[in-house]
């Protein structure tokens, strides 16, 4: 006796901008959708502000039963360009990976990201915007609320410096 199959888990690729719209459409016709988000802080406008944005820009996970739904018309919904496939059929995404995205997900939907260091204490850094731009100094430590601690070389003298850390990468 076999198992009857059940829906997997294939990718949707978006036009820009559109995962929200394409996944709206994609539930009308009756289809699953998972479209993991995290929380990203950006700045604009002088401004640090935290929004949601899309784990996988331009992508989302669609459920299909290949016995039971017809997959073609994914092709034709609002705000999808097209499946990720394998020649001309779907590309069934491994199993166990959405699941694993949902269970990093938080009380409020987001998928918690690994807050790992990037660089290590006397790595090299460069200052990307500010007063200090395109100022070199060395990586010294983290400090509460993302932010890095530098050590900038200025006027002969080590200065020590907490930035944001969005505001510096490696040199």
């Amino acid at each position: 006796m076999t198992s009857a199959p059940s829906p997997r888990w294939f990718v949707a690729h978006t036009h820009p901008h559109a995962e929200a719209k394409a996944s709206l459409h994609l539930v009308r016709q009756g289809f699953e959708i998972y479209l993991p988000r995290y929380l990203k802080r950006r700045r604009h406008a002088r401004k640090i502000e935290t929004i949601a944005a899309p784990l996988f820009p331009r992508y989302l996970f669609v459920a299909v039963d290949m016995a039971v739904q017809r997959w073609r018309p994914i092709y034709s919904t609002v705000g999808v360009t097209q499946l990720v496939c394998n020649g001309d059929e779907p590309a069934a995404v491994p199993a166990g990976i959405v699941e694993a995205l949902k269970q990093r997900e938080d009380a409020d939907g987001f998928v918690k990201l690994n807050c790992r260091p990037r660089f290590r204490a006397g790595d090299k850094i460069r200052v990307l915007d500010g007063a200090f731009a395109n100022c070199l100094g060395l990586f010294e430590g983290l400090s509460e609320r993302e932010r890095v601690t530098i050590l900038l070389d200025l006027l002969g003298r080590k200065v020590r410096v907490v930035l944001g850390e969005d505001m510096v990468a490696a040199a």
